[in-house]
């Protein structure tokens, strides 16, 4: 596949393997969460995924940021771009390891959160779920949904309460403009001594919604 990536096959494997897809977040890799894939429902196939974009000195992103901008804006035509290789590489993903394309899930982190949601309201149909920690929703073209279409869906915010990369307050705007689509089938959940980053109560609650989105799957 034409994106750099990790696997982590199931503890537990079965005949139609449920998907997770790992996006990490600026300056990072596709190592970085990769960790998490123990903490996971064992019936998952775990695939974390490597950012196109090479920054300096280390460390990929899955668009420039404009930071002299206030607040700091994300490049709209790079967002799409990789919205896009995403969507194109869960595709694949689930060609060739003969995953369950109803059970297809992402856990983006920061930039990676963004384009969770991203490519959720653009293709819901290739979609079960996200979890989308520590990250916000950005308006970009293709991906105005009508509520019949995210019917299968379910997404899980979560945020740090101290988060001053980006602000929690961006959490609850994506919760709002999500309930409307979505109703019950988002939640919003934010962890008080929480800055910009995982923990293990965090990362405990990811993994039991992901393991109640596949019981009732």
């Amino acid at each position: 596949m034409f994106l750099h990536h990790r696997t982590v096959q199931p503890r537990a494997p079965s005949r139609r393997l449920p998907l997770l897809v790992l996006l990490h977040g600026i300056g990072a890799d596709e190592t970085d969460l990769l960790p998490l894939a123990a903490s996971f429902d064992p019936r998952l196939l775990v695939v974390s995924v490597r950012a196109p974009h090479a920054l300096e000195p280390v460390g990929y992103a899955w668009y420039a940021i404009d930071w002299t901008a206030s607040p700091p804006r994300g490049d709209p035509a790079e967002m799409v771009a990789s919205r896009d290789l995403v969507a194109r590489f869960v595709e694949e993903t689930v060609a060739t390891h003969g995953a369950d394309p109803s059970a297809v899930f992402l856990l983006g982190f920061s930039q990676g959160a963004v384009m969770s949601l991203s490519l959720l309201l653009a293709r819901p149909e290739l979609l079960r779920g996200v979890v989308a920690h520590s990250g916000q929703l950005a308006r970009l073209p293709g991906q105005d949904p009508s509520p019949p279409a995210l019917s299968n869906t379910s997404v899980l915010l979560l945020h740090g309460a101290r988060d001053e990369v980006v602000p929690v307050d961006l959490a609850r705007k994506a919760h709002q403009v999500l309930a409307p689509l979505l109703g019950t089938r988002v939640a919003l959940r934010v962890f008080e001594d929480l800055g910009h980053g995982t923990s293990a109560e965090s990362v405990s609650t990811a993994a039991s919604w992901l393991a109640a989105r596949l019981g009732d799957g």
